[in-house]
C-alpha cells in the first residue's frame, strides 16, 4: 500500500447515524484524527439533525436528506485550514447528530407536595402526575445550552433537567392560577392547559418543544386529604344548627355527643374540656331558641283521641239503676229508654 493511499483512507468520505441505541438525543460522530473529505456524502435521515462544530462554534446545520459536502455547500468552513490539492483539500470539523423524534410516554410527578394558596382551603400542599412528550426543536440552542461537546448525551440525562424545570413552572403556575383546588381535581385537562403554556415557554430556552403535558391524577397528603373528606362529610350531614357555627364545627360536634355519653364523666368528658362543652352548649341553646322563639313553626299538640261510645245495653242497666236507686223518676226512666231502645231497634 502506498503512501498516498494509506493516507487517504484517513478520509472520511460517508457520514451517517444509525441510531442503534434506544435513547440517545446527541451522539458525536467519531472523528478521531480522521479528516472529513471535500467532496464526502453526509447522510441525515428524517427525524435527524447534523450539526458541524468547528473549534467549539456551530458553523453548519444540516436536515434530512443527502449532502455532499464542497466549500460551496459549506460557506462557513471556506476559511477552515485546507491541505495540498493532492488530498482535494480536506477538512477537520466535529459532526454532531441530534435525533428529533417525539419522545413520548415519559413520565412526571411531584417528589415533594407543592404548596400553593387555595380559594377554599386557604393554604393547601398537592401532589400531582402525569405524562409528557418532547422532542429536540432547536438543535443550535440544544447544544449550546444542553448537550455541549459530549460524545453522547442521552434522554435520563436531559430528563434529569427537565424534571426541575417542569417542576418549578408547576409551582409557579399553580400559584398564579388561582384555582380552587377542587375545580383542579374536577378538571385536571384544564389544569393540564393552565401548565402546558408556561411549561413549554420554559422548555424552548433550552431548544426543547413540548408535544403533550397531561395530568393524570392531583392529591392531597394523606393528613390533608382526610380532613378534607371529614368537611365533605359535614356537608352531607347538613346543617346542624344556626348559621353562627360552621357546618364543620356542628358536625364535629354532633359527632362528638354519642361519644360523651360513653364516657364515664358523661357529657362532661366531651372533647378535651371546656372548650368543647362550651361550643355543645352553643348548639343546645340555639336549638332551645330556635324551639321557644318560633312558637309558630312548632307543630301543633294532637287532639285527645275521642272516648268510645258505651254499649246501649249497658247504659239502659244503668238507667235501671238509678230508678231502683230513686235517683230518677219513673217517666224520666221511661222516657230515656224509649230514646234508647229507639237506636238500639233503628
Amino acid at each position: 500500500m502506498s503512501l498516498g493511499s494509506f493516507i487517504k483512507k484517513q478520509f472520511i468520505d460517508v457520514l451517517q447515524w444509525n441510531e442503534e441505541v434506544d435513547g440517545v438525543l446527541a451522539w458525536r460522530f467519531p472523528m478521531q484524527d480522521f479528516e472529513i473529505q471535500n467532496g464526502a456524502i453526509l447522510n441525515v435521515r428524517e427525524s435527524q439533525v447534523a450539526v458541524f462544530v468547528n473549534e467549539g462554534k456551530i458553523a453548519d446545520v444540516f436536515g434530512p436528506g443527502t449532502h455532499k459536502l464542497t466549500t460551496q455547500t459549506l460557506p462557513l468552513l471556506t476559511n477552515l485550514k485546507n491541505w495540498d490539492k493532492l488530498f482535494e483539500s480536506p477538512f477537520k470539523s466535529d459532526v454532531y447528530y441530534f435525533s428529533t423524534r417525539v419522545q413520548t410516554g415519559r413520565k412526571w410527578g411531584t417528589p415533594q407536595p407543592i404548596t400553593i394558596r387555595d380559594k377554599d382551603f386557604d393554604m393547601i400542599r398537592v401532589r400531582a402526575f402525569g405524562m409528557y412528550s418532547y422532542r429536540i426543536a432547536d438543535p443550535r440552542t440544544f447544544f449550546t445550552e444542553i448537550s455541549g461537546t459530549r460524545e453522547v448525551y442521552t434522554r435520563d440525562e436531559v430528563e434529569d433537567q427537565l424534571r426541575g424545570i417542569l417542576m418549578a413552572s408547576m409551582a409557579s403556575s399553580l400559584g398564579s392560577a388561582n384555582l380552587p383546588f377542587l375545580d383542579m381535581a374536577a378538571n385536571q385537562t384544564l389544569m393540564a392547559q393552565q401548565v402546558k403554556g408556561d411549561l413549554a415557554q420554559a422548555f424552548a430556552r433550552y431548544g426543547v418543544g413540548l408535544d403533550e403535558f397531561n395530568v393524570a391524577s392531583i392529591s392531597l397528603p394523606e393528613e390533608l386529604q382526610a380532613a378534607l373528606d371529614a368537611r365533605i362529610s359535614a356537608g352531607m350531614k347538613g346543617s346542624l344548627g344556626a348559621d353562627k357555627l360552621s357546618g364543620y364545627t356542628r358536625f364535629q360536634t354532633a359527632d362528638a355527643i354519642p361519644l360523651a355519653a360513653q364516657n364515664e364523666g358523661g357529657m362532661a368528658g366531651i372533647g378535651a374540656g371546656m372548650g368543647a362543652g362550651l361550643t355543645i352548649g352553643q348548639v343546645m341553646a340555639q336549638g332551645m331558641a330556635q324551639g321557644i322563639g318560633n312558637p309558630a313553626q312548632q307543630p301543633a299538640p294532637a287532639a285527645p283521641p275521642a272516648p268510645a261510645e258505651e254499649p246501649i245495653e249497658a247504659r239502659l242497666e244503668k238507667l235501671k239503676g238509678l230508678l231502683d236507686k230513686g235517683l230518677i223518676s219513673a217517666a224520666d226512666y221511661d222516657g230515656a229508654k224509649a230514646e234508647l231502645l229507639k237506636k238500639l231497634i233503628g
